[in-house]
């Protein structure tokens, strides 16, 4: 037991090293953001498709939910649009930096989504990522409107998640991925129709294109998407969400070694990237330590 513990806490860590490195695709890849979005949805969808095929998972949901559903994938269609969009107009790790403002935009919708009360120390930690968002804007203002897609892109990814909770919870995970990422590239193929971008050109890529296409879908997507549903079947959500506050720390130190002197960001940046990083693991930590003392209690 021991064993497979530590096994599926080495493949955590390569899954969440496997997100890491989509941003870092996402600068290899080199037609704009829509697009990409757009055959990285089609593609994952298809192969999401093929593993729920062979592991003969039923796809049958209530219409209502399905509505609720298509809503969830337009969410993360445009959340994966913004990420990608910061990505094209700044750089991998000012986005990534950004991006852990996550925990704090869900810290904030889960009252208003669950109805809690806001709790005093989310508050506290709120203004210390604000503190970090400032330096951040401050001493990389030539990448402002990519700070402000990134803002975007963690906004609703928080949303994405508070809502995506509620179904995974009730239905198998994987079909209800399916869904959302088939209705996202749904959402996608219509603007691209009526603005008139699906010509002969669309669909001319470079064949380095294709190949990183294939491998965000299929393995920074599909693969990781459902390999991450089995190991948090092993590893407690706690440890679960420690690690994957490692992502930007792995993307960051990717794009550095992969993309050379454009992710050479100033020693300020680094300073408020690790207070955001730093207070969102703290979080972690006084989260869990408050949920063992309740549960505690609750024995007693």
């Amino acid at each position: 037991m021991r064993n497979d513990k530590l096994l599926n806490y080495i493949h955590l860590h390569f899954i969440v090293f496997i997100w890491g490195f989509t941003a870092v695709l996402g600068a290899l890849i080199s037609i704009d953001a829509i697009p990409l979005v757009w055959y990285r949805m089609l593609m994952a969808t298809a192969f999401i498709f093929l593993f729920l095929k062979f592991r003969n998972i039923g796809l049958k949901f209530p219409k209502k939910t399905l509505a609720l559903i298509a809503f969830a994938g337009l969410l993360i269609a445009l959340h994966w649009l913004a990420f990608f969009g910061a990505i094209k107009i700044g750089n991998v790790s000012v986005t990534l930096a950004i991006m852990s403002t996550g925990a704090f935009f869900t810290s904030f919708l889960e009252p208003l989504f669950y109805r809690r009360k806001i709790i005093a120390y989310e508050v506290v930690f709120g203004l210390l990522v604000i503190v970090g968002l400032y330096i951040i804007f401050k001493v990389e203002s030539d990448y402002f409107y990519g700070i402000l897609l990134a803002l975007a892109a963690s906004f609703l990814g928080s949303l994405f998640s508070v809502i995506n909770g509620r179904y995974l919870v009730q239905y198998n995970a994987s079909a209800v991925s399916f869904y959302e990422l088939g209705f996202g590239t749904l959402c996608i193929t219509i603007y691209l129709v009526f603005s008139g971008s699906f010509d002969p050109a669309f669909f001319q890529l470079q064949p380095t294109d294709w190949l990183y296409l294939i491998i965000l879908a299929s393995v920074c997507t599909a693969y990781a998407f459902i390999a991450s549903l089995h190991v948090m079947k092993w590893i407690s959500p706690y440890t679960v969400m420690l690690t994957i506050n490692m992502e930007p720390v792995y993307g960051i130190i990717l794009a550095l070694l992969i993309l050379g002197d454009a992710e050479n960001m100033s020693p300020q940046f680094y300073y408020g990237a690790l207070i955001i990083i730093a207070t969102v693991v703290a979080n972690g930590i006084v989260k869990n330590r408050l949920d063992r003392k309740k549960r505690t209690l609750d024995k007693t």
